[in-house]
């Protein structure tokens, strides 16, 4: 189990020069709404306890350099849970932020909403979801951060409809809290390492990490200026030479040592953080996504890692493009793949519907987008990946309709016939720029 923190000492983990705003408290609240008999005694109790009037804290702060809006639970507020004085708060906090167009800043700790103002309590995650909409139409980045525990309505709301959702290591997460689970539950599935491996956060950070990781978000996600396309990244390895034929540029794809996504995100970047999940209980380690500081200016990536790609991996790869397309940062794509996955297991899991949802964010995409072949370009599958208009290609890749392989089965022709299907293809480097399906070869040149 984490360790738990008071609300204001999650703030001073992350956040400098805190200012807390404060919201009178309506007279003759006494028992609650639902006039719950000792109800007014325990809130009385809980404020001496903690220092706080209500289970929410929310004020101004500075992130790095960067003004913000921060909002943090007491979990000694009778267990951090939601009524209709933290719903108070948290709309504050949201109007807030989006007036001054300061990044939100969440740093949850809930047991869920209050059950002394029953249905009352539990209205108060409409309202949050309301708030919600109104930032995201806004433009403004919302930064969750998971404490111990974050389960019920905090984390349905604030916790899993944030931007970028990072947690504490061993924190509690999950929609049901430990004493409603079913007794035989697997007890990691709660975890904030369970919910990375299942797609529902984007990484666990260690506290002495935090305020930094959360800064760099709040900075990449409310940078100002108008967008610029990402220029390619330049050839890695052995990529002098173009290939001859078809097959040898089959061949090269295929080698397995040559330079992969994580190869070419190093070089590119300065700094990256990472962006994992579909949101649905699928993380495919395939994919690679996130944001990296090029020459210090921030752009979302998705890269293949030369895998066949699962549907969880397009339907992450769609919602970092959609992320990056509302708050204007260009998107580079690495296109590495022998093609989408097409076992049972993907069919199940919704393949053409999740390449169907990317080839939709990426047709929809207002923001620049820059896409370079750096392996394998298989198929659909890899084309879901590329712009149309801007995508390049390293000299040790291919790109095809078809395996070539595939390509002789289904044309009914021997195996042996493979390379000379892959010249019929014209899937090398130099034939993508004849035909104009790229805009060109990069090269090894300096970075």
């Amino acid at each position: 189990m984490a360790e738990r923190m008071t609300a204001r000492a999650a703030i001073a983990l992350v956040c400098d020069d805190f200012t807390e705003h404060e919201i009178a408290e309506p007279p003759g609240t006494g028992d609650g709404p639902l006039d719950w008999e000792g109800y007014g005694a325990a809130r009385e109790r809980a404020a001496l306890r903690t220092g706080s009037a209500e289970s929410v804290v929310h004020g101004e702060a500075t992130l790095g350099d960067r003004p913000c809006v921060v909002v943090s639970f007491e979990f000694g507020f009778l267990g951090g849970s939601l009524s209709e004085r933290a719903g108070d708060r948290l709309q504050a906090a949201y109007a807030l932020a989006r007036e001054n167009r300061r990044p939100l800043v969440s740093l949850i700790a809930t047991g869920g909403s209050r059950m002394q103002e029953g249905m009352i309590a539990l209205a108060q995650l409409q309202r949050v979801a309301r708030a919600a909409v109104l930032l995201r139409e806004a433009g403004v980045p919302h930064i969750a951060v998971l404490r111990d525990p974050t389960t019920g309505g905090g984390w349905a709301t604030l916790g899993a409809g944030a931007d970028v959702i990072l947690a504490l290591p061993g924190a509690q997460v999950g929609f049901a809290g430990s004493r409603i689970r079913p007794p035989d539950a697997d007890p990691e599935a709660y975890t904030a390492e369970g919910q990375l491996a299942a797609g529902q956060i984007d990484a666990v950070v260690r506290p002495e990490a935090l305020r930094d990781t959360v800064a760099f978000w709040a900075a990449a996600l409310g940078s100002d200026g108008p967008a610029q396309a990402a220029a390619p990244p330049r050839a890695l390895g052995d990529a002098g030479q173009l290939p001859r034929s078809g097959w040898d540029a089959v061949r090269a794809a295929r080698e397995p040592d040559r330079p992969r996504a994580g190869a070419y995100l190093d070089d590119y970047f300065n700094r990256r953080e990472p962006l994992r999940g579909d949101r649905c209980g699928g993380d495919d380690p395939g994919m690679l996504c996130g944001v990296g500081l090029r020459e210090g200016r921030p752009v979302a990536y998705v890269a293949q890692t030369g895998t066949a790609t699962r549907p969880a991996g397009y339907r992450t790869a769609a919602r970092v493009v959609r992320l990056a397309d509302r708050f204007g940062l260009p998107v580079l794509t690495l296109v590495d793949t022998p093609g989408a996955a097409n076992d049972a297991e993907a069919e199940r899991a919704g393949a053409g519907a999740a390449i169907a949802d990317l080839f939709t964010a990426m047709a929809a995409a207002r923001t620049p987008l820059t896409s370079l072949l750096i392996g394998e370009g298989g198929s659909g599958g890899a084309l879901a990946l590329a712009t149309p208009d801007n995508t390049w290609a390293t000299p040790n890749s291919y790109f095809s309709v078809i395996a070539p392989e595939l390509a002789a089965a289904i044309l009914k022709r021997p195996a042996a016939h493979a390379p000379q299907t892959a010249a019929q293809l014209r899937l090398r480097p130099q034939d993508l720029a004849e035909l104009g399906v790229i805009r060109g070869i990069v090269g090894p040149s300096p970075r």
